[in-house]
């Protein structure tokens, strides 16, 4: 293989960097790019990934994008499926043991997840590696070796352990094999650098350590943060009802994007766009200076993300069927006005029985179950459906094809 050309270190580790929670340590990333541009020899960074569901939402692609800053720059971009660890299922903010998944069930979710992560990482160029190649030709031997490597009351410091501990909730000994296995993917994979979310922190942790001891040098841990959902409360989870899936329909996801709260627009253009900082910031002081409205901030970027899944032609006919039902539906006439404090969350149900748009709660909660209530575009799927008044904010109501309210939160 020919050597590559990089770019300058700094440049790397400025696009790098951006959106990233911490990097452990970065002086030794540093370190990291320059030999690898003095050599032509990519870095090896990997994402790993337990397929324990079919579908991914925005929430999931924060870190693939951070494997793909990497890809961009020419370096060794590895998708680590998780066949083996899956099975075992990761402690990580668990509060009890949960059932671990079958074999067919995590070869059928791997399939989908796999077909979704290309609308973000270069086919060609990601090397795509399962982790049942080495843990699932491991011997009792090989485990019990693994675990001598690590000390029991180290892993009793995670706080997911050590919380339930406290509460005399069962961990089983399983658990415990699972960061100390996960750590054998990055001596397979030999690995320079591993991503995760913040949560992953202790598990990657584990790793650098279990590297360093099958003597190899010791990985850089990169972590992102997690993206908080809808809601603009907890984070972006399909249970939750809060989430953007990347296969919804771009009309879908338009509406959905343009339902959150103008200060977390912020977050969602540092983590989900390539804007760079700068540019990110001088969007926000024309917000702020009233030079942008912050819904033309807001509609560019949901058009931005719409079209790294489903093209730029998508997302321009997502953005203009959204300027025209929103102009259409936001004429005063059509939409009274309400303005309300800020305030506790909101069931939708009730606010709808509240302003008399609906004449009870039953007939409110019913229309929301058959889809005919909509926030901004996007359609309430729960009836425990809340809105968020505890900042300042717009939201547009429509219950069935003529009944509008346009909220604003003061």
């Amino acid at each position: 293989m020919a050597p590559v050309k990089f770019k300058p270190v700094e440049e790397q580790l400025a696009y790098l960097k951006k959106g990233a929670a911490e990097v452990i340590r970065e002086d030794e990333l540093k370190a990291k790019l320059e030999q690898s541009a003095k050599t032509g020899k990519p870095l090896r960074v990997y994402l790993g990934v337990d397929p324990t569901a079919p579908d991914i939402h925005l929430g999931h692609t924060v870190v693939l994008r951070k494997l793909k800053h990497f890809q961009d720059l020419g370096h060794t971009a590895i998708f680590l499926i998780g066949d083996f660890s899956a099975m075992i299922g990761d402690p990580t903010g668990q509060s009890e043991t949960r059932p671990p998944l079958t074999r067919e069930e995590v070869k059928a979710n791997a399939r989908t997840y796999l077909a979704q992560v290309y609308k973000i990482l270069d086919r060609k160029k990601t090397e795509v590696r399962y982790n049942s190649e080495w843990l699932g030709k491991m011997t009792s031997y090989d485990v019990v070796r693994l675990c001598g490597h690590y000390r029991l009351a180290r892993m009793l410091e995670r706080e997911d352990f050590r919380s339930r501990l406290e509460k005399n909730q069962p961990i089983s000994v399983h658990e415990l094999l699972y960061p100390l296995l996960t750590a054998l993917d990055a001596v397979a994979l030999k690995s320079d650098v591993e991503l995760g979310a913040t949560e992953q922190k202790f598990n990657i942790l584990v790793h650098r350590e279990i590297q360093r001891e099958y003597g190899q040098a010791p990985e850089i841990v990169m972590t992102m943060p997690i993206l908080v959902g809808l809601d603009g409360e907890r984070k972006m989870s399909k249970s939750l009802g809060n989430y953007v899936g990347i296969t919804e329909a771009p009309g879908e996801m338009f509406g959905k994007l343009m339902s959150i709260s103008d200060q977390l627009m912020w977050t969602y253009y540092e983590l989900l766009t390539d804007f760079g900082s700068p540019v990110v910031e001088r969007l926000r002081e024309e917000v702020r200076t009233d030079v942008l409205h912050p819904m033309d901030a807001k509609m560019q970027l949901a058009h931005t993300v719409i079209a790294g899944f489903h093209g730029e032609e998508a997302a321009k006919k997502a953005s203009e069927e959204f300027r025209r039902v929103f102009r259409e539906r936001q004429a005063p006439e059509e939409a009274p006005l309400r303005k309300i404090e800020r305030g506790a969350p909101k069931r939708l149900a009730a606010l709808l029985v509240e302003e008399k748009v609906m004449a009870s709660r039953s007939e409110a909660e019913r229309l929301i179950k058959q889809g005919g209530v909509e926030v901004n575009g996007a359609r309430a799927e729960d009836v425990k459906f809340e809105l968020d008044l505890s900042k300042p904010g717009e939201f547009l109501v429509r219950a069935g094809k003529k009944k509008f309210l346009r909220i604003v939160v003061e």
